[in-house]
């Protein structure tokens, strides 16, 4: 299993944690014009004094089918060029894979891949444990159901007594300092992304907006986020109906 433990590397959080990041793995992608080969990374987070070996020999008892695992969509030599896009994009069950339009996920997801591609060298973070900024999906179900009765995004969190937003990036920045140390630009609406790279010293001074796909059903959801989340609003999008 030497071909596996080579694609492995742990990564110590904690006297008591790791992360265990896999890859790369190469994944052709094709989204309508759009196609792209990017390398895929995922990692999963395992005791501290567990080695390679027992990691992979633990899988078939750890019903990882039940939990969710991130990954990274990494394309270029993103640890060398100097200059790479990254994005930190929670996972959307209902935008990502459903094609959704009560958000904007799904067109930031596939937005973001084209301008990392575009660029010539950048990452997609793809943290499963963001739905509904951290609520998970069952609960963003509950929290729907509240928006179709007339709450907005902020107030359905708080009625199901949830905060606004519980998300964290400490296990991706992680992954991040793993797979790089130069600089990174970030691609993102939310000051609050930027803050938290900011807050481990790396280098992300500057970021670029990624506004679009707006439409009549989310536009109420668009709005919240610059009013009640504080978004940087930069640019407007263009209304698609």
């Amino acid at each position: 299993m030497d071909i596996l433990q080579d694609k492995m590397k742990l990564i110590e959080i904690t006297a008591d944690e790791k992360i265990c990041l896999v890859g790369p793995v190469k994944l052709p992608i094709k989204q309508g014009d759009f196609t792209a080969t990017f390398n895929w990374y995922s990692w999963l987070k395992v005791d501290a004094t567990q080695t390679k070996e027992e990691v992979v020999a633990s899988l078939a008892k750890s019903n990882l089918a039940f939990g969710q695992q991130s990954s990274v969509l990494v394309y270029g030599d993103f640890a060398h060029e100097d200059d790479a896009l990254i994005r930190m994009h929670s996972i959307c069950h209902t935008g990502d894979i459903f094609g959704s339009q009560r958000c904007d996920c799904g067109f930031q997801l596939h937005e973001s891949m084209k301008m990392i591609a575009n660029h010539g060298c950048g990452a997609i973070f793809y943290l499963a444990d963001h739905e509904g900024r951290g609520i998970g999906l069952f609960s963003k179900s509950l929290a729907y159901l509240l928006q179709e009765d007339g709450y907005d995004t902020v107030e359905a969190n708080h009625a199901l007594a949830f905060e606004d937003d519980t998300r964290s990036y400490e296990d991706a920045i992680r992954v991040l300092e793993a797979l790089r140390d130069k600089p990174v630009t970030l691609i993102t609406n939310n000051p609050k992304k930027l803050s938290a790279l900011k807050a481990h010293g790396l280098l992300a001074d500057h970021h670029v907006p990624l506004w679009g796909g707006l439409t009549d059903t989310n536009r109420f959801y668009l709005e919240t986020k610059v009013q009640k989340s504080g978004h940087i609003l930069e640019e407007k999008p263009t209304i698609h109906v």
